[in-house]
């Protein structure tokens, strides 16, 4: 996962954050539904395709948050 690090939070509108890893790929999105944020992993294929809860955080879909805070998510999703 050191290739990850750290994970940056881009914020796309007042209920999206794109989640993008270290070596600036987007790993997923941060969507504020029902009132809980919730980690949404993404991956490609090899052909460039989106994976909808793929990628190297696929363990870590429909994560919960109470705010989009930087340290928490690369606290949370990156924990060994």
């Amino acid at each position: 996962m050191a290739a990850l690090r750290p994970l940056i939070l881009i914020k796309v509108n007042d209920g999206v954050y794109r989640v993008q890893g270290g070596q600036n790929e987007h790993v997923g999105n941060l969507k504020l539904i029902g009132g809980q944020w919730k980690f949404k992993a993404v991956g490609c294929d090899e052909r460039g395709r989106v994976i909808p809860g793929g990628g190297p955080l696929t363990h870590m879909h429909n994560t919960t948050f109470a705010v989009p805070d930087e340290s928490l998510i690369n606290a949370t999703l990156l924990k060994p």
